[in-house]
């Protein structure tokens, strides 16, 4: 069944939409300039003016959560632990930033605790879950545990299951589900607006975050319709984030934060 809202409540949501200065949110970091996931990374997206900043995060075999995006260590410290089944330790003996250049040159894999102490009062940490819901416990532990409020964390993650979780486990925490959509030859896109409701609903959901391709408006329109918040993700383009803006977008998330910001506000 699908949640609806009474005219009043809608009218009271397309207010909010309006009236609610959209966050940039800066994509791993500043990750265009600085090693992605990393606390340099991090540090450089609130210089630029970054409203949020977004970190991948995986379980540790010793129990830890760690930001990186990918379930092993290969492409970004040219060494290869997986870390599921790494400890901590051997993790953080690893450089993630040597890649980058020389500046970054002993960077090593934050832990999301050190990740929370760069997030300043006023701003926001988007925590996308790469692996199973084996991490929530641990997840709202942390977070409990944080030198933030409750206010400024919101969850993502592709698997329905670890956002049901969350919501379950937490549910005063935002939570978003992402979602890419994909066009097939005969033009139809996927997955379905049914069933992207339908998923909404069954895992108990704060909004969509969605992939910037095959989007348009009138989706857009629906799923805030709906009471559910429209993030949007990775977008570099300032007249494609405009559009997005336009549409009620709550955030758009970007690689390049600082110019972002900048084009947004006029600013060559």
């Amino acid at each position: 069944m699908m949640r609806t809202l009474p005219a009043f409540a809608f009218f009271a949501l397309s207010v909010a939409i309006f009236a609610e200065k959209p966050m940039i949110v800066a994509h791993r970091g500043a990750s265009r300039e600085a090693p992605e996931n990393t606390i340099p990374a991090f540090e450089l997206a609130w210089k630029q003016g970054a409203d949020a900043i977004e970190g991948d995060f995986h379980l540790t075999q010793d129990g830890h959560i760690v930001c990186i995006h990918d379930k092993d260590t290969k492409r970004i410290a040219g060494k290869q632990l997986i870390i599921a089944e790494s400890r901590l330790a051997d993790l953080q003996q690893l450089d993630v930033g040597i890649h980058k250049g020389k500046a970054y040159a002993g960077t090593t894999i934050p832990t999301i605790e050190q990740v929370f102490d760069t997030v300043p009062p006023n701003k926001t940490i988007y925590i996308e879950v790469k692996c199973g819901t084996a991490i929530v416990p641990a997840l709202v532990e942390a977070i409990k545990h944080a030198n933030i409020k409750p206010e400024q964390v919101v969850v993502i993650s592709f698997d329905k299951n670890v956002i049901k979780a969350i919501k379950t486990a937490a549910p005063r925490l935002k939570a978003s589900w992402l979602c890419g959509f994909k066009q097939s030859k005969s033009g139809s896109v996927s997955p379905s607006f049914d069933h992207v409701l339908a998923t909404l609903e069954q895992i108990g959901a704060d909004g969509l975050s969605a992939g910037k391709d095959h989007l348009g408006e009138p989706l857009v329109s629906r799923i805030q319709a709906e009471g559910y918040e429209f993030h949007v993700w990775t977008v570099d383009n300032p007249e494609a984030a405009r559009n997005f803006l336009d549409w009620g977008a709550k955030s758009i998330t970007t690689n390049v934060p600082g110019r972002m910001k900048q084009a947004l506000a006029g600013n060559p």
